[in-house]
């Protein structure tokens, strides 16, 4: 990743290796036989596994999960050490990081309405839809057409971090409320308990890259607000593209 000098990205529990899952050659071989195979829309029509790739121990609804099955929007989810899960419900798609349990929620088994992550990571993107929702144990968003990271830190009392990293969310935690218009990473931290006064407090942009975002929106034919306008912002959190500052060719790196 030769431009993280450019836009580096900061870790807090994860490691360099683990965020470059999009860049072994096995999954992007099956990403692009998946693209090529008609992708979501095809999987959707022809009822056919909408899994891009398992990697290691993964569970649903606490059964083993394997390439050949189906995740549904009424589904558990829960990854293992060294383990992830690439897949798609409907328009949106989903990467679950190792050591997370996550819950999806629907009326019906073909579009996700709600994301629940429990404990662990998963970045997310998300088609044109209304009333939907990603909620940790201490924050609730409302998102509609977005990228999202969404983590829970266990060891931290269950905090929780929410990066809207492009579109608009509606974030609420307790009484507090914010609406984040987004077009590159704004974050924020969900405490479990007030700090300084206030339950939803501002963070830097961690353990997520842009390759990630892009990799994922690619899955359902779409294009992060980055790579639409051309241009990245500074990565601190605060939300913002840069002004004057060209976010290079398609597909150059985080």
């Amino acid at each position: 990743m030769t431009s993280q000098r450019h836009h580096p990205h900061q870790l807090l529990g994860r490691s360099d290796q683990e965020l470059a899952w999009f860049q072994r050659r096995s999954l992007m071989q099956a990403a692009a036989l998946w693209i090529a195979s008609g992708g979501w829309t095809a999987a959707h029509a022809q009822a056919r596994s909408n899994i891009v790739e398992l990697r290691g121990d993964v569970l649903r609804n606490g059964e083993p999960l394997t390439a050949q099955h189906t995740i549904t929007a009424n589904d558990r989810i829960e990854t293992g050490p060294g383990s992830t899960a690439v897949f798609t419900v409907g328009n949106s798609a989903f990467m679950v990081r190792q050591n997370s349990r996550v819950a999806l929620e629907s009326e019906t088994p073909t579009a996700a309405r709600v994301l629940r992550v429990l404990s662990g990571a998963v970045a997310s993107v998300w088609g044109k839809g209304a009333d939907r929702q990603i909620v940790l144990p201490t924050a609730t968003a409302g998102i509609r057409g977005t990228g999202v990271y969404a983590e829970v830190f266990p060891e931290q009392g269950m905090r929780g971090y929410f990066c809207n990293c492009y579109g608009t969310v509606d974030l609420a935690a307790g009484n507090e409320s914010v609406v984040s218009q987004s077009s590159y990473h704004q974050a924020f931290w969900a405490e479990p308990a007030p700090r300084n006064g206030r339950l939803l407090t501002p963070a830097g942009a961690i353990n997520h890259t842009d390759d990630e975002l892009e990799f994922l929106a690619g899955l359902i034919n779409q294009r992060t607000a980055w790579q639409v306008t051309g241009r990245k912002g500074t990565k601190d959190g605060s939300g913002g593209q840069a002004t004057g500052a060209a976010y290079g060719p398609p597909g150059s790196k985080d």
